[in-house]
């Protein structure tokens, strides 16, 4: 298996209608890319200070498969439209589990 895992902390001035909007569009996108093997992601819950605002985890069969979701039309879109100029400051990594 191949792990996917995103965090970022969201710009100034991002709203939750933003957040919520943002958590409704992840909801979609296992319907849309079929190469994801399980898919979690959510809103910090604020219990501890200087955390990342949100956080994405998702698994995959291969890297390839990773390539995929990372290149698929509508996850392009929904980074596009939620995420990109929309953060200030993001980490990732991949790894095998």
């Amino acid at each position: 298996m191949f792990r996917h895992v995103v965090m970022f902390a969201w710009a100034d001035g991002i709203d939750d209608a933003h957040v919520a909007a943002t958590t409704a569009a992840f909801d979609a996108l296992p319907g849309k890319v079929d190469v994801i093997e399980s898919y979690v992601y959510g809103p910090n819950v604020g219990t501890a200070d200087g955390n990342s605002d949100y956080v994405v985890v998702a698994d995959f069969a291969s890297a390839d498969n990773f390539a995929a979701y990372r290149d698929h039309p509508d996850h392009v879109a929904l980074v596009q439209e939620f995420i990109a100029g929309k953060v200030s400051l993001r980490n990732a990594i991949q790894y095998e589990i």
